[in-house]
């Protein structure tokens, strides 16, 4: 059985009268004999395949998501015939194959243990698998057994009916990674090819430094997931305000590269829009300059962009916004004076996405050259470490008394009446792009926050006199329970 994506590519070649109704790179399986149908009536890969035709609609819109399901189900399926189980048997039959796999998935061969949350996650989409599959009159029986539960979210309490295949998992804590102020600042430097004293790292023989500091700094100064900065278009970074200024610019996010495709706006401080703006008008216009880059055939046709402007363009000579372009669209604009329009270029202009190695590699460097202790680094470690900081500095009112230095008549003063008028997990919600504050709420509880306000209970102390700095740290501590005498 093999899994390929679907292409609708050169339909009109395949003696069919309409277009299939498939979406466009969706995940679908095959057997080895590329047949749908047998003796038997329909096969059971081709029902999945309808059940994976229908996941834009049914609770699945994320293409990248796709591959992630449909494989949840084809290994279901080829562990289960290996005991000779078919998909849809008898519900007896089915129980003893699941009760096989999650042995195997625990305990069997160490490359196909799956992690409590990863078990987690496959259960319920073969639960939803199922009873998709059961409505649709193609099973008559399920492999799984449910008991009501109540669960309590945000302080709604409400009944549920929970899978008894799912694991136990340890309650979440303290188990996203960030990094410190002294760290952050080091990996910083390091991106820009520089060493903990701020020197040009004579060992570093790295290239495009000047993308590497101002683009790999983007997720620390906007909290932009991966994704996000990383198909980012150089017209979309917003202009540099006129004056330096302590408060931060409102830094907008296409709904194309969001995740749920919700358009929101973050910020960014004053020092790192100046370091992307240098960056887009001396290394990234020296690579672009005269570049004859196209997309390779395997992307898809170029898109060939002409008279752009900030929100949008002539692509292939259709007027189309910027918003409304996907990752992979973004990926194959070639700009109107040659090369990508992507922020982050390389070589000859064209689009750069590795950014997970750059990562990657630039902690390694830390930790061989400089500091051992340096933990690994992904982008998303940046999206945390955005979060603790402004949670740092909502806490200590820093951007409420840098938006009485604005003047009512600049353009930031909207986004410093909404600083001083909303609440700290709202305003971190709308940065994030969380759907709820809820979700807030539970991100933040995996962070260390309480060292936020331990810290901010010495500073105060000390500012106002309060504590002497010998008795700041200890109070400080027997307060947020580090010595085992504080309640």
């Amino acid at each position: 059985m093999e899994q390929m994506f679907y292409s609708a590519s050169g339909w009109e070649s395949w003696g069919l009268e309409f277009k299939p109704a498939i979406p466009e790179g969706m995940a679908l399986i095959f057997d080895d004999d590329l047949l749908f149908e047998d003796a038997g009536g329909l096969r059971e890969s081709a029902v999945v395949n309808r059940w994976a035709c229908e996941l834009p609609t049914s609770g699945c819109p994320a293409a990248n998501s796709w591959p992630y399901y449909v494989r949840t189900v084809r290994e279901w399926m080829e562990h289960s015939a290996g005991h000779g189980v078919g998909l849809f048997d008898t519900r007896d039959r089915l129980k003893s194959a699941l009760g096989t796999y999650a042995v195997y998935r625990r305990s069997g061969p160490i490359r196909y243990r799956f992690e409590a949350t990863t078990w987690n996650q496959s259960m319920a989409i073969l639960s939803g698998f199922y009873r998709w599959a059961v409505d649709e009159g193609y099973a008559t029986a399920v492999p799984f057994a449910y008991k009501q539960a109540t669960a309590t979210y945000g302080g709604v309490t409400r009944e549920v009916m929970a899978n008894q295949a799912r694991r136990r998992v340890p309650r979440a804590h303290v188990t996203i990674k960030y990094l410190e102020e002294d760290f952050e600042a080091l990996f910083l430097r390091c991106l820009a090819g520089l060493g903990p004293d701020e020197e040009m790292d004579l060992c570093y023989k790295g290239r495009t430094l000047a993308r590497n500091a101002a683009v790999g700094r983007l997720p620390f100064s906007t909290g932009l997931r991966c994704q996000e900065f990383t198909y980012l278009l150089a017209c979309e970074i917003p202009s540099l305000p006129r004056r330096r200024s302590a408060f931060p610019s409102g830094f907008p996010v296409p709904a194309g590269v969001t995740k749920g495709k919700k358009f929101r706006t973050t910020w960014i401080d004053y020092d790192a829009l100046a370091l992307l703006h240098g960056y887009i008008s001396t290394e990234r216009a020296a690579s672009v300059a005269g570049s004859d880059w196209r997309p390779p055939a395997r992307w898809g046709e170029p898109l060939i962009v002409t008279q752009a402007s900030a929100s949008g363009g002539r692509i292939n000579g259709v007027q189309a916004r910027w918003a409304s372009l996907t990752p992979g669209e973004r990926r194959r604009l070639v700009a109107p004076g040659g090369g990508s329009m992507l922020l982050a270029v390389w070589g000859q202009g064209r689009p750069f996405t590795a950014w997970a190695t750059v990562f990657e590699r630039a902690a390694e460097r830390i930790r061989d050259d400089h500091e051992p202790r340096f933990p690994h680094v992904t982008p998303h470690t940046a999206r945390h470490s955005f979060a603790m900081r402004t949670m740092e500095k909502l806490v200590r009112g820093y951007y409420e008394q840098a938006a009485r230095l604005v003047k009512d008549t600049d353009d930031d003063a909207g986004l410093a009446l909404y600083l001083r008028s909303s609440e700290m997990l709202l305003v971190l919600r709308d940065l994030l792009g969380h759907t709820s504050v809820l979700t807030t709420e539970a991100y933040l509880s995996r962070l260390d926050t309480s060292r936020i306000f331990r810290d901010l209970y010495v500073h105060v102390g000390r500012e106002h006199g309060l504590l002497d700095d010998d008795a700041a740290g200890r109070e400080a501590a027997e307060e947020f329970g580090e010595t085992g005498e504080g309640a």
